[in-house]
């Protein structure tokens, strides 16, 4: 006799893949979490250069801003090429990893309303600063990788017994591992 097949009610609630829009709700919470993100840009002879940037700000729909000088390399990287990177890291807890279009602006307001005082090391001058300029990054893609709280205690299980059976852990898609497209 066969076993009998789990009915869609049953399969909806076995079913933990989040919504897209949920996954980009986890990404985003995840990414408020980092003070510091690796900013990837295109160099002029084409190769990858990564450097680290302080968050100003996560917008609602997970796009980034940082604050800049006019005359950095960067500014330059991305007025020949909008395509760029972001890569956080938080100890052993979360990650993350997002490709998107970089926008720069010039707004004197937003840069009043984004302003933290530790940006002063950079810019003297204050949010009154002539050589600021914002990057705005509209995401277009992410991953995320999150053992923090429960999680982490799952990884760490999960782990344990790798390490004891010779095999590789196994990662709740969804929960501990995630890939969104904005």
């Amino acid at each position: 006799m066969r076993p009998a097949e789990p009915d869609a009610a049953m399969e909806a609630v076995m079913d933990t893949t989040p919504s897209p829009v949920e996954a980009r709700q986890h990404f985003r919470d995840l990414l408020k979490n980092f003070h510091t993100a690796m900013l990837v840009t295109h160099g002029k002879d084409g190769r990858l250069r990564a450097r680290p940037m302080a968050v100003a700000r996560v917008d609602e729909d997970g796009g980034l801003w940082f604050f800049t000088d006019t005359d950095s390399a960067k500014i330059h990287e991305i007025e020949a090429d909008t395509a760029v990177h972001i890569v956080c890291q938080d100890d052993r807890s979360a990650y993350l990893s997002m490709s998107g279009r970089a926008q720069l602006r010039d707004d004197s307001h937003l840069i009043a309303q984004l302003w933290q005082e530790p940006f002063r090391v950079w810019f003297p001058g204050g949010a009154d600063d002539p050589n600021i300029k914002l990057i705005r990054v509209h995401p277009t893609q992410g991953e995320y990788w999150d053992n923090t709280g429960f999680q982490k205690i799952k990884y760490l299980f999960e782990a344990a017994k790798a390490y004891a059976t010779g095999e590789t852990p196994k990662v709740a898609e969804g929960e501990q591992h995630g890939r969104v497209v904005w």
